[in-house]
């Protein structure tokens, strides 16, 4: 999925030539992702994309750099898109589906998809690392496949990056209902859970948000998500006594896995614990998350109250250029100007 342009024009070079649009924007975009300027090189893609939507290559592009940045939902939403949308000709896509899937730990998916780009291009560009993968997965998956069919192409994947994308907008209705249906069509996801008391607490339903999250507390009493839920939500009702415990079961946890360490970072921007926030934040790999609002919001915040407000504003502004969304709100630290 790769392709080159020259556009010298050597017989009048006082001539300009002409640069259709999305090329251009292709162009620069490429150009921001060898610099590893992974941000910019998303807002040159996406413009390329929405110029010429038919334009397969843009899209790949786009998924590459999600990859890159962890961002392996998103990845592979953009690639079942131009299976979709362009035809299954794009063998390609099938790898870097079952890579992205091995990222996320969805070993059955992953093999699933391998399998596939084997069965569709056998001799393709990526045979070895397919085969190499395929090898991997097979020493990984402990039993064999049971007889449950896959789920249907990308099914999961439209639910959970639909919820994602509520979620991150505090659109708490919409994601309550997204949520409701993931949880009974795949009861064994328990982030939905999670994300489900996450919801419910911000949509009002708060009481039934700490039993519910509670309840799921005492069946993983490990699980980080759930101390964060809990921390936030008994921060919010002034608990002081219950967020201390959390806060210590928490504050010396330092997961490999990049968004559970931005959930305790978002967790202790609730408590009084503001200078260890903000040096978590100040830890993060900003390039794998800014796919997060939240990331933006609370870090605006936590950096604000930490006295840089110039650095506050800086990334209040890097969010609202990457999500124009975002500048639709009020600044994070706006109550605390406006009590």
């Amino acid at each position: 999925m790769s392709r080159t342009h020259n556009y010298e024009n050597q017989p009048n070079k006082n001539v300009i030539p002409f640069i259709p649009e999305g090329e251009f924007y292709f162009a620069k975009g490429v150009d921001a992702f060898y610099k590893r300027k992974f941000d910019i090189a998303l807002k040159w893609l996406k413009k390329a994309a929405e110029t010429d939507p038919k334009e397969a290559l843009y899209q790949a592009q786009m998924s590459i750099i999600y990859t890159e940045i962890g961002a392996y939902h998103a990845a592979n939403q953009v690639l079942t898109t131009i299976i979709k949308e362009h035809g299954e000709s794009y063998f390609d896509c099938y790898y870097l589906i079952a890579n992205n899937y091995a990222h996320l730990g969805l070993l059955k998916d992953a093999h699933k998809y391998a399998s596939l780009y084997l069965e569709k291009d056998p001799d393709g560009e990526f045979r070895d690392e397919t085969e190499q993968l395929l090898t991997l997965l097979e020493l990984s998956l402990e039993d064999e496949e049971s007889d449950e069919p896959f789920v249907e192409e990308d099914e999961w994947l439209i639910y959970q990056e639909t919820a994602f994308y509520h979620l991150q907008r505090h659109e708490w209705i919409s994601a309550l209902s997204i949520l409701q249906e993931m949880m009974t069509r795949f009861p064994s996801y328990t982030m939905a859970e999670h994300q489900y008391h996450y919801a419910l607490f911000f949509s009002g339903e708060r009481h039934e948000a700490i039993r519910l999250a509670e309840a799921l507390y005492q069946n993983e009493p490990t699980s980080i998500l759930s101390k964060t839920n809990l921390l936030i939500f008994h921060a919010e009702q002034g608990h002081i006594n219950i967020v201390e415990a959390f806060k210590k079961a928490l504050i010396n946890v330092y997961p490999v896995q990049v968004e559970q360490s931005l959930r305790i970072a978002i967790a202790l921007s609730y408590t009084t614990y503001l200078t260890q926030a903000y040096q978590r934040f100040k830890s993060l790999t900003k390039s794998k998350l800014t796919h997060h609002l939240d990331y933006f919001r609370a870090f605006a915040k936590v950096a604000y109250l930490n006295n840089n407000r110039d650095y506050a504003n800086q990334i209040w502004l890097e969010g609202c250029q990457l999500h124009p969304e975002l500048a639709k709100e009020n600044v994070p630290w706006f109550k605390i100007q406006n009590p």
